[in-house]
C-alpha cells in the first residue's frame, strides 16, 4: 500500500515567466518513453509480479522502494509542467478572445482539455501507453532492463534541459538527473550482485557527469547522489545489501535512509477564470463556507 504525503521533494522556484513550449517540452520527461509514468509503471508491475521475493528480497526490496519515490517524480514533473504554463493567458470576456496568445503553442491541449495543467502525455501529445511496460519475470532481464530505462531517461532529461532555461524546468530537470543518477547506479549494482558482471563500469551514460549542469551539480553537492530512501518506516530495509560501497563516479560513500526526504509544500495553483477553473464564485465560495459551517455546528 501506499502513504501520501501534502508535499513534493523540492521547492520549485515561482518566476512569472509562462512558457507554453517549455512545458510542452517537459511533457517528455512525464508522458513518453523514457518518462516518469513509465519509470513508474515499469517498477509498479516488476513489484506487483516479483517472483520468489523471500529468497531475492533485496532485490525485491529495491524495486519496491524505487517505485514509491518514482510517484514523487511524477508529482513533481507534472507541478513543474505547472509552473511553466502559469501566467501565460489572462482573463477577458470571451469576445476579447482570452486564450488568443497561446493559439499557436506547441501543445494546446494543455489549454483546450487541462486547463492549463500538466497530462499524462509527451512532448508531441500523444498519450502515455501501457506498451511502455516491461515485465519479464526473469529478475536480471527485468534489473537490465531497469537500467536502460534509466539511462534512457537521464539523456531525455539532459535534452529538455538544454531545450529550456526556464528557472522552474531546470530545477526540476536537475534534481531528476542527480535522483534518476541514483537509480542507474542502484540497478547497476543489483546487476553486478546478480550476474558477477561491474555494470557500474558503464556509468556515467551518457558519458556526461551530472556535475556539468549547475541545477544539478548542487543537489550533488548536498550528496543527493549517495542516498536511497526506502520510502517506509520499517519495510525494504534490505536494499543496503545492494547499495552500499561507494559511488562509481566520484567515490562518495552511499547511505541507505529508512524513510522519506524532506519533503516541500505543494504550490499553490491560481485560480484560471478564462479556463472556468475551478468555476467558484466569490458568492459560490461564501455559499460552500456557510454550508461547511452548518455541517461542522460551527458558529460565526
Amino acid at each position: 500500500m501506499f502513504k501520501r504525503l501534502d508535499e513534493i521533494l523540492i521547492e520549485i522556484p515561482n518566476v512569472e515567466k509562462p512558457d507554453p513550449n517549455a512545458a510542452a517540452a517537459i511533457q517528455e520527461l512525464l508522458g513518453g518513453k523514457f518518462g516518469e509514468m513509465s519509470t513508474l509503471n515499469n517498477y509498479l508491475y516488476q513489484s506487483f509480479n516479483f517472483r520468489s521475493k523471500e529468497k531475492l528480497k533485496p532485490f525485491y526490496d529495491l524495486v519496491m522502494s524505487i517505485t514509491a519515490e518514482e510517484l514523487g517524480h511524477v508529482e513533481l514533473v507534472s507541478h513543474g509542467i505547472n509552473k511553466c504554463l502559469r501566467g501565460s493567458t489572462e482573463y477577458k470576456e470571451p469576445d476579447d478572445t482570452p486564450l488568443g496568445s497561446v493559439k499557436d503553442a506547441r501543445l494546446s491541449y494543455h489549454y483546450l482539455a487541462g486547463a492549463q495543467g500538466a497530462m499524462p502525455f509527451d512532448s508531441m501529445g500523444n498519450p502515455w501507453t501501457g506498451a511502455n511496460v516491461f515485465n519479464s519475470g526473469n529478475l536480471v532481464e527485468d534489473l537490465l532492463h531497469n537500467f536502460f530505462l534509466e539511462c534512457g531517461a537521464r539523456t531525455h532529461k539532459m535534452k529538455v534541459y538544454e531545450m529550456t532555461d526556464h528557472p522552474a524546468a531546470r530545477e526540476v530537470v536537475g534534481f531528476l538527473l542527480v535522483r534518476g543518477g541514483v537509480h542507474v547506479v542502484a540497478y547497476a549494482k543489483a546487476l553486478e550482485i546478480a550476474t558477477g558482471v561491474n555494470v557500474t563500469k558503464l556509468v556515467p551514460i551518457p558519458s556526461l557527469n551530472n556535475k556539468a549542469f549547475n541545477e544539478a551539480r548542487k543537489y550533488e553537492e548536498k550528496g543527493v547522489h549517495t542516498k536511497l530512501y526506502t520510502y517506509s518506516d520499517k519495510d525494504f530495509n534490505t536494499i543496503g545489501q545492494i547499495w552500499k560501497g561507494t559511488h562509481p563516479e566520484d567515490g562518495q560513500p552511499l547511505e541507505v535512509i529508512q524513510g522519506i526526504p524532506e519533503g516541500f509544500p505543494i504550490p499553490e495553483a491560481p485560480a484560471v477564470e478564462e479556463e472556468f477553473a475551478p468555476g467558484i464564485s466569490q458568492e459560490d465560495f461564501k455559499e460552500i463556507a456557510r454550508r461547511l459551517k452548518m455541517a461542522g455546528n460551527i458558529a460565526d
